[in-house]
């Protein structure tokens, strides 16, 4: 079979990787315009790709065996450790998700909740009134002592570490996670380097965390996350390696966290342009249908992807060869006005009478790869959210919406999600509903 690749720019790879990494959401924008929904790329580290941003080739891209298409390389399993969901493939990869998943699904989601609402409570205790800030500090550690509190179950002295620990350790590691070691040796001034220090620290502080736990008299009883990482059982009886349960907790807290403090962030900047949908975010299905909104027009990940792994893979009319890299555009998707009518508006209503499809609204990737701790991270932001309109009354405005930042691997509001809020009389919440279980 001959390859087939679809059109794409001529540039070197070297210049095709700059303009990408200066602004890769501007490049791709561009290039969706001149060559449509599929186009060809040479980028550094990643090499020959083909980025795919049609919801039929995505549905393939996503349904495809796992023979035949892998992970992306490199991914963030290189800062989030080998034993990272990120760094695992084929039938591993399945097994661990298969020992993973009851944790953030099901019954157990009821057990969290009281948890999200303490936590946005105490953190939004602090807000100041009248006055603009930005949210996406408060935002992150909310989300950090929510997952902090659902692995470990209880605070202590390594619980506070952890809470210094893990924010320097995620912004760092979002920025080197797509950038290659340096060929120069800068000793203590590599950025691999100081992370590695910092994943040591981690390694030591969570280990002790692991040998209390197992020293736990009722351990059996106990509902936090880790308790059922280190009680879980592969099909052949074995338990999770300590490095892999290390790994696994590593990627929970460090890349849980950020993604769902940043979309909250983004909740506030856009519902503080659009007073319509601000005001009917009392109705849980409203807010739910917000969320998902949210998410379309804000992404927080722009990309995902997989790596060809047979020696050519049918793709549509293309004919892709062995280790070319499929980016799939999520903004790009997004964006789209051939998938989402008028998508440049940010309109919840469009979600109120069915779910999106799963091919064409993917903030968290699809298939065998789908973020594991979705519905987790759906229920949070409902709940936080939830917490926010019974509390406060959040002040609109017309001043142009904020711009994009790229922190690394994540897009956040460049300002941090300004808010301004007044707190509401207690009698003034009462028709606010709790959001449902199943968000």
């Amino acid at each position: 079979m001959e390859p087939k690749l679809p059109p794409g720019p001529r540039l070197p790879a070297t210049l095709q990787g700059l303009a990408f990494t200066a602004s890769r959401r501007a490049v791709m924008r561009r290039r969706s315009r001149r060559y449509g929904r599929v186009y060809s790329g040479q980028l550094p580290l990643f090499g020959p790709v083909v980025f795919v941003n049609d919801p039929v080739l995505i549905k393939q891209v996503f349904m495809t065996s796992t023979d035949l298409v892998g992970n992306i390389q490199p991914n963030l399993g290189r800062v989030l450790g080998p034993g990272s969901f990120f760094s695992l493939e084929g039938d591993e990869h399945k097994r661990q998700r298969k020992l993973l998943v009851p944790p953030f699904h099901g019954r157990r989601m009821k057990d969290y909740e009281e948890i999200i609402a303490e936590e946005a409570d105490r953190e939004m205790a602090t807000w100041p009134a009248d006055r603009p800030f930005p949210t996406l500090p408060s935002m992150m550690r909310i989300t950090l002592n929510i997952i902090l509190r659902a692995v470990f179950g209880a605070e202590g002295a390594e619980f506070e570490a952890l809470r210094k620990l893990i924010p320097p350790m995620v912004e760092l590691g979002s920025k080197i996670a797509l950038v290659g070691k340096l060929p120069l040796p800068l000793g203590r001034f590599d950025p691999w380097r100081r992370f590695s220090r910092y994943r040591q620290e981690f390694d030591e502080i969570v280990g002790k965390l692991i040998a209390d736990t197992l020293a736990d008299p009722h351990l059996d009883e106990r509902k936090d996350v880790l308790s059922l990482m280190l009680l879980a059982r592969y099909d052949d009886g074995e338990p999770m390696s300590q490095s892999d349960i290390l790994d696994q907790l590593t990627t929970l807290l460090a890349a849980g966290h950020e993604t769902t403090a940043t979309t909250l962030a983004w909740a506030v900047e856009r519902l503080r342009r659009h007073p319509a949908a601000l005001a009917r975010m009392a109705d849980p299905d409203y807010r739910q249908a917000a969320i998902i909104e949210v998410q379309r027009v804000r992404p927080v990940i722009d990309l995902t992807g997989r790596r060809v792994k047979t020696d050519y893979l049918q793709l549509g009319e293309w004919v892709i060869p062995r280790g070319h890299s499929l980016l799939i555009g999520i903004g790009a998707v997004h964006e789209d006005d051939g998938v989402f009518p008028d998508a440049g508006s940010f309109r919840p209503e469009r979600f109120l009478d069915a779910p999106p499809d799963t091919y064409e609204w993917i903030p968290f990737g699809g298939g065998t790869r789908r973020c594991i701790g979705a519905a987790f991270a759906t229920m949070e932001m409902n709940v936080v959210l939830r917490r926010m309109v019974q509390t406060f009354e959040l002040v609109t405005t017309d001043e142009p919406g904020e711009h994009w930042h790229n922190r690394g691997v994540a897009y956040a509001p460049a300002k941090g999600g300004i808010a301004v809020v007044r707190r509401r009389p207690s009698e003034s919440t009462e028709g606010i509903e709790d959001a449902p279980l199943s968000a």
